[in-house]
């Protein structure tokens, strides 16, 4: 699923192609894609006709179009990509939902899995309806280090799965979670209720400058999924220093990454640099 850094990636290639826009027409194509409005697709198509786009927001995982007609939340699921095109949408097999703006523009929401979503609701302290209960991310103003500490070592699950967790801070995924622990030398098994007040600030700022780091290439992409509004991938997968790398050395000991089965998905780790 993309992560922080690639849904980022997609927010500000979008700027310039619909922030100051207006909807010409849309059209939802597939009913997966408006599972979560009460309307259906038929309403998305209404209240987006001749909506006028005022800016992009994201939060974590989600983005949305602040629009004169409400915010369209966009969830980009497993698979999800949202292109700017012009040509002939009909010939995308994969085509969920497609737009064309006033400036000519068209916008394409490309989704093979049909994991991911449009919702047009409305705005509650800032953020759309739908994602009230997600926490602020690493690389928002309202990311506060020392209440996200606070969040966090009370909790008494592992350190992993309490950063995957979008209640206590957002936007890391798999991907991101390995490689902040590995750059602050913690294993994702420690309970996050024993990390001291300093660990737990260490790892969080760690992960701020993993998230920079990865939104300066682009993104990680491991196939043609995970693409920017150009369709082009991102190759932070070449920096990677945890994920992925089993069976290759440590870059900061030599020891070799190991991969442990977690939740149906793999945890990459120095067993050296990084003992539970």
């Amino acid at each position: 699923m993309p992560e922080l850094p690639e849904v980022e990636v997609v927010r500000r290639g979008l700027l310039d192609h619909v922030v100051g826009k207006r909807f010409a027409t849309a059209k939802v194509l597939h009913p997966r894609t408006a599972r979560r409005q009460p309307g259906g697709g038929a309403e998305l198509e209404a209240r987006l006709a001749g909506a006028h786009v005022d800016g992009i927001g994201r939060r974590g995982k989600y983005l949305w179009l602040d629009t004169s007609a409400g915010a369209l939340l966009v969830h980009l699921g497993m698979s999800g990509q949202m292109l700017i095109k012009s040509g002939s949408p009909e010939a995308h097999k994969h085509l969920r939902a497609w737009a064309v703006m006033d400036s000519g523009d068209e916008l394409w929401f490309v989704d093979q899995r049909t994991f991911g979503y449009w919702h047009m609701g409305e705005l509650v302290d800032g953020v759309p309806e739908l994602v009230t209960h997600v926490a602020p991310d690493l690389l928002e103003p309202a990311f506060s280090i020392t209440d996200t500490v606070r969040r966090i070592r009370a909790k008494r699950s592992g350190i992993k799965r309490v950063l995957l967790d979008q209640t206590v801070v957002s936007g890391i995924g798999n991907i991101y979670a390995d490689e902040m622990l590995w750059q602050a030398q913690i294993h994702g098994e420690t309970p996050a209720s024993a990390l001291a007040e300093s660990e737990v600030s260490d790892l969080l700022e760690a992960g701020q400058d993993v998230m920079r780091r990865a939104l300066e290439q682009g993104g990680t992409s491991f196939d043609s999924l995970y693409v920017n509004v150009n369709g082009q991938s991102g190759y932070f997968s070449r920096s990677l220093n945890a994920y992925g790398q089993q069976g290759r050395p440590c870059l900061r000991c030599g020891t070799l990454i190991v991969r442990e089965q977690f939740a149906n998905r793999g945890s990459h780790f120095c067993p050296e640099c990084q003992r539970l």
